[in-house]
C-alpha cells in the first residue's frame, strides 16, 4: 500500500497552497510508503505520493508523469491486468517504468474519464492533465483501498488516502465512496461499478457450478501474486484464508508475473498467524502450515499488550467501530513482526462471508432473497469493515494486503447464483454448514486442497479465533474505565452514532482525542449488530435484538449442532 494526497487549488480561483504544506500533509501517512516520497506540482495541483514498493521498485516511484509531461498520476493499489492491457493499446507508449500502475496513463489518453472501467484490481488514484485541465479520482469497485476527499478552507478540493492528512486542511472530510469517480465535470463522486447483483431489488436464477466457481477463485489468487518483493499469506486456520494459502502453495515456485515461466524470486510460501495462547487459531493455522508445507510464523500476544495498543490502533485505523477494533488489534500486532521479517505483501481472505453468508447470523435468514440481499448489503458496506481494518492495519507497518476473494470476476461468478445453494439452517435440502457452496468447490478427494477438518471447519470470526479470553479482556477493560453515569450521558457528549456499552465509550473517547474534527465522527457507520450483521439483518429473529452484540459467540445457540454432516448437492 501508498499513500496519496492530491490538492487541486485551481479550482477555487486563489492562490496555490505553500509546497510545504501539502509535504506536511503527505508525511502523516508515510506509514503507509517508507520507500520512497515524492511531489509533482503543476499550476494550481499538487500530487504527493508516500509509495510502498512492491512491483518495480528499481523504477516505479511516483508520481508518475506520460510522455508529454503534462499528465501526472499517483496510485496506491496494485492494476492486476495491467500486461493485458499495455498489449491491447492500439498505438505503443514508450513505458518509463515496469510500474503495474503507469498503464493508466495511456488508458486515460485512449479512453478519458472512463479509463477506469478497464481496470482489473483495488486502487485509488488521483490523477491531472495540466493541457486540459481534467482530473480524475477514482476508487476500486469494493473499496479495498481507502481514499477521503474534502474541501479546504479557501475552497480547494483535496484528496488523501486517510482522513488524517486531510485535518489539518479541510473544513469538510468524507470517505470517497469505492466504485465512484470524480472528474471535472461530475461535481463530485458519480458511480462507475454497477453490476448486475448490486440492485437490490433483483435475486439471481443462475444454476451454481462449482468448477467454474473454484476456476474463479484460482485465477483470482494467481493474479494477485505479482511481487518483486518477498511476500507470504494470512492463515487464520479458518477456511477463507486457509483456501488463499492452499492455492498460492501450488503455484509460488513459478513467477506469475512471466505467466510461470521462470523461478520463483521467493518459492518457499511463508505464512503468519496470531492468538493468545492457546487460541484455536493458532492450532488451526499450524494444522494447515504443516498440511501445505508453508514456512509457518505464529505469533503468540497478550490481552495486555493488545490493550496497550489501543489508541495506537485507533490512531491508525481511524474507526470507533467496535468489531473493526476488537479484529484490527491483533492483525496490528502482526503486521510489525511480518514487516520485521522483511515481508512487504500478503495475501489474505476477507470478504468470503460477505459473499456467501458466512457468517453465523444467516442461519435465520428468513428467504432466499433476504439472504442474497443481506449479502450485497455487507459487500456495499465492507470499506467501512473489513477492508479498512486489513487495509489500514497492515499499512501501519508498510505491508500490503489483496484479497482475492474480492476479485471482480469471482464475485461476479458468486454473486449471480441462486442464493438457495448458500444457504445454512434454512436451505431447503436440510440444515448444512455455512459456506457450504465454496467448501463443495474445493473438496476434491482425488487431490485435496486441505485437511478435511479444516475444510469443514466452522465458522470462528478473527476477534474470537485469536482467543475468546480477548474480548473478554477488552470489555473488562471498558468496564474499569467508563462509569455507569458516563455511560448514561453518552449521548450529549457523543451525539453523532452514541456508545450504547463501555466498551463502545471508550473507544469513542479514544477515537474523539485523536480526531476532533467536525468531520470525523460521520465517517463511521452506526447502528446495531448481532455478530457483524447489519441493522437490517436485527429483524431475522426477535431475540437479535436483545442479543445484540458484533461477537460470533452473541449467536452460538441459534445454529449449535443445527447441522451434522456435509450435505451433498
Amino acid at each position: 500500500m501508498c499513500g496519496i494526497v492530491a490538492v487541486f487549488h485551481h479550482l477555487s480561483g486563489e492562490a496555490r497552497p505553500l509546497r510545504a504544506q501539502v509535504l506536511r500533509q503527505a508525511r502523516t501517512l508515510r506509514h503507509r510508503g517508507p520507500d520512497w516520497s515524492g511531489l509533482h506540482e503543476q499550476p494550481g495541483v499538487f500530487l504527493a505520493h508516500e509509495r510502498l514498493a512492491i512491483v518495480d521498485p528499481e523504477s516505479g516511484d511516483q508520481p508518475l508523469i506520460d510522455e508529454s509531461g503534462t499528465v501526472a498520476l499517483a496510485v496506491n493499489g496494485e492494476i492486476y491486468n495491467h500486461r493485458a492491457l499495455a498489449e491491447a493499446l492500439p498505438d505503443p507508449y514508450p513505458f518509463r517504468t515496469n510500474s503495474d500502475c503507469e498503464v493508466i496513463l495511456p488508458l486515460y489518453r485512449q479512453y478519458g474519464v472512463e479509463c477506469v472501467r478497464h481496470l482489473d484490481g483495488m486502487f485509488a488514484f488521483v490523477l491531472s492533465d495540466e493541457a486540459t485541465g481534467e482530473f480524475i479520482a477514482a476508487r476500486d469497485p469494493i473499496g479495498i483501498v481507502p481514499l477521503y476527499y474534502g474541501t479546504g478552507r479557501d475552497g480547494s478540493l483535496w484528496f488523501a488516502s486517510e482522513f488524517k492528512a486531510l485535518a489539518e486542511v479541510c473544513e469538510r472530510i468524507e470517505v470517497f465512496p469505492p466504485g465512484h469517480i470524480y472528474s471535472r465535470d461530475s461535481g463530485g463522486p458519480r458511480p462507475w461499478f454497477a453490476p448486475k447483483w448490486f440492485d437490490e431489488a433483483w435475486v439471481p436464477e443462475r444454476a451454481p457450478d462449482h468448477g467454474r466457481l473454484a476456476a474463479a477463485f484460482e485465477a483470482a489468487v494467481v493474479k494477485r501474486m505479482m511481487s518483486d518483493v518477498p511476500w507470504g499469506v494470512l492463515l487464520s486456520g479458518g477456511l477463507d484464508s486457509s483456501l488463499v494459502s492452499a492455492v498460492a502453495t501450488r503455484h509460488a515456485l513459478r513467477r506469475v508475473e512471466d505467466d510461470e515461466a521462470s523461478q520463483a524470486w521467493w518459492p518457499r510460501l511463508h505464512s503468519f498467524s496470531i492468538g493468545l495462547e492457546g487460541s484455536p487459531d493458532l492450532a488451526a493455522a499450524r494444522r494447515v502450515a504443516d498440511f501445505l508445507g508453508t514456512a509457518h510464523h505464529e505469533y503468540v500476544f497478550t490481552v495486555q499488550q493488545g490493550l496497550d495498543a489501543l489508541r495506537d490502533v485507533i490512531h491508525h485505523l481511524e474507526t470507533y467501530d467496535v468489531t473493526t477494533i476488537r479484529a484490527s488489534t491483533p492483525m496490528y500486532l502482526m503486521a510489525r513482526k511480518i514487516r520485521a521479517m522483511g515481508v512487504k505483501m500478503v495475501l489474505s481472505g476477507e470478504g468470503a462471508d460477505e459473499i456467501f453468508g458466512g457468517y453465523l447470523y444467516f442461519h435465520k435468514a428468513p428467504n432466499a432473497a433476504e439472504f442474497h440481499l443481506e449479502t450485497v448489503r455487507k459487500l456495499k458496506s465492507l470499506h467501512l469493515f473489513d477492508c479498512l481494518r486489513a487495509n489500514k492495519s497492515m499499512s501501519a507497518w508498510g505491508v500490503e494486503v489483496r484479497v482475492p476473494m474480492l476479485d471482480r470476476d469471482f464475485m461476479d461468478e458468486a454473486m449471480t447464483v441462486e442464493p438457495t445453494i448458500k444457504m445454512s439452517s434454512s436451505h431447503p435440502e436440510g440444515a448444512r454448514m455455512e459456506k457450504h457452496f465454496l467448501r463443495k468447490a474445493f473438496d476434491r478427494a482425488d487431490e485435496p486442497y486441505l485437511p478435511e477438518d479444516v475444510l469443514w471447519r466452522q465458522k470462528e470470526q478473527f476477534s474470537d479465533g485469536v482467543g475468546y479470553s480477548w474480548i473478554d479482556g477488552l470489555k473488562d477493560h471498558a468496564e474499569a474505565e467508563v462509569s455507569d453515569a458516563m455511560l448514561a450521558q453518552a449521548e450529549f457528549r457523543f451525539p453523532v452514532n452514541p456508545p450504547g456499552t463501555k466498551e463502545a465509550y471508550l473507544y469513542r473517547s479514544l477515537f474523539q482525542e485523536l480526531f476532533p474534527h467536525a468531520s470525523a465522527a460521520e465517517t463511521v457507520p452506526g447502528g446495531k449488530s448481532i455478530a457483524c450483521s447489519t441493522p437490517a439483518a436485527l429483524a431475522w429473529d426477535a431475540a437479535f435484538e436483545a442479543q445484540a452484540d458484533p461477537s460470533g459467540r452473541a449467536v452460538s445457540g441459534v445454529h449449535d449442532q443445527a447441522y451434522g454432516e456435509p450435505a451433498e448437492d
